[in-house]
């Protein structure tokens, strides 16, 4: 199933569905997916012209594909402006994924700061792709493309405090608008940016992860690609945290990520 199937399903049965073994992470389901599938169940009981504005994720626990699993979600308090919700995937009567989000209409302001400009990535052309190789490189990542344009690829002695270059959905996906949960499986398809350190396979896992989108978001479609940069803030003992944002390939910023990542290795 396409990403875009399976936001349709969550949207129409939110309980009991499963996450196919394509969009399978080593031992669990894609996190990225997995919280773009309970940010659609949140979605669903936020009054219109709320955009999203933050997320905090935390991974509990792994996800099983093929598995029944359900998404829930519940207001927590809705001011006249703001909407704070939480959501949960549930699965085998345990909470997997545990979303917390802000979701906050436009308000009139005077203060107006324009973000920082994008980092000089390659063109996409220059820049490495990282192949679907079944047995070999994560099930999710037949659908969506990487392409190496700053720091190294997992594994590869590369030392970098970089990571990055640009991402897409991958294969012939229809052209449709890009939201914000397809957004949420571009941003964590990459890998964490401690890996390229190792010199060997190791598992990593995100433990948590904050994103803050910029609204209004910029008008992109699904045959669109993004550019993406992770930043290595620090990392010890088997823990990293990272900042990360995306912009659209005119370097329109997109996104604001952070994440703590654990690393075996």
């Amino acid at each position: 199933m396409t990403l875009s199937e399976l936001l349709q399903c969550v949207r129409e049965t939110p309980q009991n569905m499963q996450v196919p073994a394509s969009w399978g992470q080593g031992r669990a389901g894609f996190g990225g997916l997995a919280a773009a599938l309970v940010y659609e169940a949140m979605l669903a009981k936020v009054p219109q012209g709320r955009p999203v504005r933050s997320l905090a994720i935390t991974f509990v626990g792994p996800l099983q594909v093929d598995t029944p699993v359900s998404f829930e979600a519940e207001v927590l308090r809705e001011g006249k402006a703001v909407s704070q919700m939480l959501g949960r995937a549930v699965q085998n009567g345990q909470v997997v994924t545990l979303v917390q989000g802000s979701f906050g209409a436009s308000r009139d302001s005077v203060v107006e700061v324009a973000a920082e400009p994008a980092p000089a990535i390659p063109p996409l052309e220059q820049c490495q792709s990282l192949p679907y190789l079944p047995g070999v490189t994560p099930e999710f990542t037949r659908h969506l493309e990487m392409r190496w344009g700053i720091g190294g690829l997992p594994f590869s002695g590369n030392t970098s405090r970089e990571m990055g270059g640009w991402v897409r959905q991958r294969g012939e996906v229809e052209r449709e608008t890009l939201t914000v949960s397809h957004l949420l499986a571009l941003v964590d398809a990459w890998p964490p940016a401690v890996l390229p350190h190792l010199k060997s396979f190791a598992p990593a896992s995100s433990l948590t992860w904050t994103i803050e989108f910029v609204q209004p978001l910029p008008r992109l479609d699904t045959h669109d690609w993004c550019q993406y940069r992770a930043v290595i803030e620090h990392a010890r003992e088997g823990y990293g945290h990272c900042a990360a944002a995306l912009w659209n390939a005119e370097g329109e910023l997109i996104a604001l990520s952070r994440q703590t990542v654990t690393v075996f290795g």
